[in-house]
């Protein structure tokens, strides 16, 4: 999806790792929600309450998922799931356009 149409705005950003990772929360018209933000160069962990889809729109990093030994490299675009209550580590090595959906 291109864009999101009929939506509200957070207008408090999310920020992390001393502003090196920020987003800002879209409410979508149907009660969900997305974040959408920016990565610096660095090395991260994040945990999640619930389950995440992360569409990387672009940028360069790779990605540990729970459970998982090998990193995925993802350059330009790609997409990774993560499940809820869990922990992945990412190594970003240019700055990376990002969104995060969080299906029921």
């Amino acid at each position: 999806m291109e864009q999101f149409n009929g939506v509200s705005v957070v207008k408090k950003a999310n920020v992390y790792y001393e502003g090196k990772v920020t987003s800002r929360t879209v409410l979508l018209a149907d009660g969900s929600k997305v974040t959408l933000g920016i990565m610096l160069p660095g090395t991260y962990e994040f945990g999640t309450d619930s389950r995440e889809i992360m569409e990387i729109l672009s940028g360069d990093l790779s990605v540990l998922l729970p459970g998982e030994e090998t990193w995925v490299d993802i350059k330009g675009e790609g997409t990774f799931h993560v499940p809820a209550e869990s922990k992945f580590r990412l190594e970003v090595r240019s700055v990376t356009d990002y969104c995060c959906s969080y299906p029921a």
